[in-house]
């Protein structure tokens, strides 16, 4: 047996041994000291002038990057934009200034405020950026110190990488080619550093607990990032077993990545579109080598975070028709802003919501501020005429809303056509359908819209009343529970009863256990995380949709969650039983 089993989040499938290397960079315990009335001035001073030393330590990075790396700059422009975020600083300054305390101390109190604002936040990519003002206030710490961040000794060999955390920056300042895996104590999902490990192919598994204690440089590992686990000096058995475990899955790799870009057919002939979701332009190359056949879920919110003032129209544009361009023909399908003001905007003052879930945010915002909401539409019009757009309106709860949106986009047409600014006239808007009210009147929204988008994460937890990322209740989050399943297929029949398609996001349609019941719906296409898009494909290249059909049946009949995950493991599990035993690994990446 290993020495110790650490647990983790898988953010980068794949499996590699080797021996770890720390960066040394644990966190920094903070000075808690009072100081006098007359030195807040000087201290404010102070800090001020570290958050602008690490703007220019991380605009040297950014400026230095490889050429391999260049598509990820824009993640180093987004810490730089940390370092003058109001809500950080001057939050910090403000607590100088009131209560006589060091900055060292102020920015602590600063940062944990606005963990626990984005704690609130329901999406869980915009909850995760809470790492990235954590890996600043990281920097300026040490700014403050008297010391420059320590840049990452090179290796002199191939290494498993472990940090505390693994800033961008760190990490385009190494050499890639001797990293076999990433492994950080902190970190989700979502984290910079599993958009990095994926797009390099590196396997990686962050917030691991006890790495630092657990690990040390030159210990032998094993980074099993298919179950997210970290093994600390295995025996000759689990050796053994996890290099054979290696050569089988990177073979598997090899195998379905050659096959990522024939089309997604049964092999009965149905066909669906197979898109991806994302939420950087850097993302697009990983878009394409996986075979997508377009974005199908394009969220736009990362452009409006960590900011002194919300991006500008051309800002926007500049994005969105960069994008259409990079994707042309293939389809992008542009979500409008689906987060709150007090989470988003700094120019917006804090609205003291007691449940921002069920708050003013995705389109509920966007109608009450429609500044913010006009900008962004014209953005996506014009970016229209780059390559092939949709417009695509979240969380939508009734016909008002709708029609008000819709309203306001026809506003906007009409404003550039005053201009004489080409836009895609025929662009086509569809709505997010994730309420359990939108289900029950999917039919009368279908009259409204060219296309659906089911959002099955937030449809799950507001049907089922559950908050997936709370460990008291998170075993009640259950995709084939017989209400989401039936409320799924009420309104694809719906959508085809009115003439319109529907696409899937979310975890459910990533998992090869949901994945036979919705092709059994008849489902237009699925969107999903861009890593998931091979497995996926060539397991839905190797179903029967006739089977499907005949599980769905039995899947609808049946009143109870456990019946329906017997029904269904047993299926699945006699049609794909090697598959599972890799991607299966893969289910949790998108959100």
């Amino acid at each position: 047996m290993a020495r110790e089993i650490l647990q983790g989040i898988a953010v980068s499938a794949g499996v590699s041994i080797g021996k770890a290397f720390f960066t040394n960079r644990r966190r920094r315990s903070v000075s808690f000291e009072i100081i006098p009335p007359g030195a807040a001035d000087s201290e404010v001073a102070r800090l001020e002038q570290a958050a602008s030393d690490v703007r220019d330590d991380l605009a040297r990075a950014r400026d230095n990057v490889p050429a391999e790396l260049r598509d990820h700059a824009a993640i180093i422009n987004s810490h730089m934009m940390i370092c003058q975020d109001p809500k950080l600083i001057r939050a910090a300054s403000q607590r100088i200034r009131d209560h006589h305390i060091c900055a060292e101390w102020a920015l602590d109190q600063a940062v944990e405020a606005i963990a626990a604002a984005f704690s609130a936040i329901e999406d869980p990519y915009i909850r995760e950026r809470v790492q990235d003002v954590r890996a600043v206030a990281e920097r300026i710490q040490t700014r403050l110190v008297g010391r420059h961040a320590e840049p990452l000794r090179p290796p002199d060999e191939r290494i498993v990488l472990m940090a505390h955390d693994l800033t961008p920056a760190d990490a385009m300042g190494l050499p890639t080619v001797k990293i076999m895996s990433f492994a950080t104590a902190e970190g989700g999902k979502t984290s910079h550093t599993g958009i990095l490990a994926r797009s390099l192919q590196i396997p990686a598994v962050v917030g691991v607990s006890s790495l630092e204690e657990s690990v040390g440089d030159g210990d032998l590992v094993i980074v099993d990032a298919l179950r997210g686990l970290i093994l600390v000096d295995p025996d000759e058995a689990e050796l053994a077993d996890y290099t054979d475990l290696k050569y089988q899955f990177e073979n598997y790799q090899k195998s379905i990545r050659r096959q990522s870009t024939l089309p997604a057919e049964t092999l009965d002939g149905y066909r669906i579109d197979v898109q991806a979701n994302i939420e950087l332009v850097e993302e697009v190359p990983q878009v394409l080598d996986g075979g997508a056949d377009g974005v199908g879920l394009y969220r736009t919110e990362y452009a409006f975070l960590n900011r002194r003032t919300s991006p500008t129209e051309e800002e926007l544009y500049d994005e969105y028709a960069q994008l259409a361009g990079l994707l042309s023909p293939r389809r992008v399908v542009f979500r409008t802003l689906d987060v709150g003001a007090d989470k988003m905007l700094s120019e917006q003052s804090q609205l003291e919501e007691p449940n921002p879930a069920l708050g003013l945010r995705a389109i509920r915002f966007c109608l009450r501020h429609q500044d913010v909401f006009r900008r962004q539409l014209r953005a996506i019009l014009r970016a229209s005429a780059h390559g092939t757009a949709s417009l695509l309106f979240p969380m939508i709860s009734g016909l008002h809303e709708l029609r008000q949106a819709k309203h306001i986009l026809n506003e906007v047409r009409a404003e550039l056509d005053a201009a004489g600014q080409p836009y895609d006239p025929d662009m086509p808007v569809g709505i997010m359908v994730e309420l359990p009210s939108a289900v029950l009147i999917s039919e009368a929204l279908a009259q409204e819209v060219d296309f659906f988008s089911i959002g099955t994460n937030d449809l799950i937890q507001y049907s089922l009343g559950i908050d997936r990322g709370n460990k008291h209740v998170s075993y009640l989050y259950q995709p084939l529970h017989p209400a989401i399943v039936r409320s799924i297929k009420y309104v694809v029949d719906s959508a085809h009863r009115m003439g319109i398609s529907v696409c899937v996001c979310g975890e459910v349609a990533s998992d090869p256990y949901c994945l036979p019941i919705l092709l059994g719906m008849q489902i237009d296409a699925i969107s999903i995380a861009p890593q998931a898009i091979p497995g996926i494909k060539h397991i839905l290249r190797r179903t029967n949709m006739e089977e499907c059909k005949e599980l769905l049946r039995d899947v609808l009949s049946a009143s109870t969650v456990s019946t329906i995950n017997r029904m269904v493991k047993e299926t699945i599990y006699n049609r794909f039983p090697e598959e599972l035993t890799f991607f299966s690994s893969m289910l949790d990446q998108d959100d």
